[in-house]
Order: C-alpha cells, then structure tokens, then sequence
C-alpha cells in the first residue's frame, strides 16, 4: 500500500500510451490497404483498356 497509493496514474498512462501506438498502427494499416487496393484498381482499369482497344484493333483490322 505504501507502494502505490490512490494518486498513482501509472497505469493509466501505461494503457493510454497502448491504445496510441494500437491507434497509429491501425490507421497505418488502413493507409496502407487503401493504398493498395487503390493501385490495383487502377491497373485492373487499365488492364480493360488495353483488352477493349486490342478487341478493337482486331475487328477494325479483320474488316479490311
């Protein structure tokens, strides 16, 4: 008891510190998944642009 008394805040600054680095590593993660799926996106689109501009080419030159 004389150990720690009822003014003792440490372990409520121990949790707090805990719950900041789970906060920051989560809105790390959220970034970064983001981030990712925001670049396949973008090569899936492209992917289909370059599939419908080849079916393209193809009928325009099988026409000739």
């Amino acid at each position: 008891m004389a150990d720690r008394d009822w003014h003792d805040d440490s372990d409520y600054h121990d949790a707090v510190q805990r719950a900041e680095r789970a906060t920051r590593f989560s809105w790390a993660a959220i970034a970064g998944t983001t981030g990712v799926l925001g670049c396949v996106l973008i090569a899936v689109a492209m992917i289909c642009v370059v599939a419908v501009l080849s079916c393209l080419y193809i009928v325009v030159t099988m026409d000739h």
